[in-house]
């Protein structure tokens, strides 16, 4: 399991919800790339209404009946693995926006394999989902 607290770097991709690559979700080929890099963790965010470099709003309004929503995909993890990272997304982001951002991780923790997802109650006497 990926230790990690103290100073970090959070990448936030910004792309499109219709954006692929090789037929497949954008979104989904850079959480699989995180994954298979070793990184903390990858998370996948669906905007509501937004727009980007090219001016159009994409919104979910109902009377609009957008296409292509704004997505945000975001990794946490120390600033020499998100970096080593970035050639992939070179590759793979020709639309869209890439940001880096310092932060602090305060708490990271995933599920023990005793308590799984069964709804345990683990050592500290904490109810697991």
């Amino acid at each position: 399991m990926t230790r990690l607290t103290g100073r970090a770097l959070r990448l936030t991709v910004y792309i499109g919800e219709d954006d692929t690559w090789h037929h497949k979700p954008l979104y989904t080929e850079i959480v699989h790339r995180a994954h298979r890099a070793g990184l903390a963790g990858a998370s996948v965010f669906r905007g509501i209404e937004g727009f980007g470099a090219s001016s159009r709003i994409h919104t979910s309004r109902l009377l609009s009946l957008s296409e292509d929503l704004p997505v945000a995909v975001v990794v946490v993890d120390t600033e020499e693995r998100v970096r080593a990272f970035l050639p992939q997304l070179d590759e793979l982001v020709t639309e869209g926006l890439v940001t880096l951002d310092d932060c602090e991780v305060i708490r990271y923790v995933g599920r023990t394999r005793e308590t799984g997802n069964t709804g345990k109650t683990d050592e500290k006497g904490k109810k697991s989902l």
